[in-house]
């Protein structure tokens, strides 16, 4: 676990060796945008490396800077000061990552299928090869049986199953994941949590959550990070030690380790939110 000290000295700008080594890169990141009574400060500073295969989880109150920051990683938008990397190199919109927003914006004329076949299209994967992995991935999110359904026949769980399945065509490395299930209700969201730690310990692929709910960022998350209120900067950096395979969801969530780092975790939260 890493706990900020906000005396220490600003941290080293990122080496080479660390460039490839890791994922996602943030060093001395700030954000500010045009407000309508002034600029308003977002984020940071904030500095941070993101190992490769790490599911990170940002948590912290409404208004913290989290979807700002996961945009920023996404090339959605250009920080104000520092330096966001991701793979090495200045992120760009649409390469290197797919996202998965709160909304699942899919197109409704289209199978669902057909959503996960444009996917691939649009990936670069030929015609022959689409045809075989469109229901690879819809397996993997527990969607084959419904690939012939058009995206109004379908739940909104189910909705954000195929979201998620476009995000994992393109074998990119990079997952980024914007409150995806805030919409749904409780049992469809925990079913997809559930669904995703199964998909994230298959593929290995690294992803960057961002959530309002500590249990989801327990759940999910191999490493949390909680934001502090506006501008939002690191309170707790906080390594889950709990079993990412070989553990029934329900045996996960009883263990004393779950609790306990939940607990930690939601202190945190509401510390860094007065």
């Amino acid at each position: 676990m890493s706990r900020p000290d906000p005396a220490a000295a600003p941290a080293a700008a990122p080496t080479v060796a660390d460039e490839d080594a890791a994922a996602v890169h943030l060093h001395e990141v700030g954000h500010v945008y045009d407000g309508a009574g002034g600029p308003v400060a977002a984020l940071g500073p904030i500095s941070l490396t993101v190992p490769s295969g790490t599911f990170l989880v940002l948590v912290g109150a409404s208004g913290c800077g989290k979807s700002t920051l996961l945009r920023l990683v996404a090339g959605f938008e250009k920080p104000t000061s520092g330096t966001v990397l991701t793979g090495g190199a200045e992120p760009v919109p649409g390469r290197g990552a797919g996202v998965v927003f709160q909304q699942p914006r899919l197109f409704p004329w289209k199978t669902v299928g057909g959503n996960v076949e444009l996917a691939l299209r649009y990936a670069g994967v030929p015609r022959a090869e689409r045809a075989r992995r469109v229901p690879e991935l819809l397996e993997r999110v527990g969607l084959h049986d419904v690939a012939d359904r058009r995206i109004w026949q379908i739940s909104g769980g189910q909705q954000q199953r195929v979201a998620i399945a476009r995000a994992l065509a393109g074998d990119d490395p990079l997952l980024l994941l914007d409150e995806p299930f805030a919409a749904l209700d409780a049992l469809t969201r925990e079913r997809l949590q559930e669904d995703l730690r199964r998909v994230s310990a298959q593929t290995g692929r690294t992803s960057v959550f961002v959530t309002h709910s500590v249990e989801e960022a327990v759940f999910l998350g191999s490493r949390v990070v909680v934001l502090t209120r506006r501008p939002g900067r690191i309170a707790l950096d906080l390594e889950v030690g709990l079993p990412r395979t070989g553990i029934e969801p329900d045996e996960l969530r009883a263990l004393p380790e779950y609790a306990a780092l939940r607990a930690e975790v939601g202190h945190a939260v509401r510390a860094a939110a007065a």
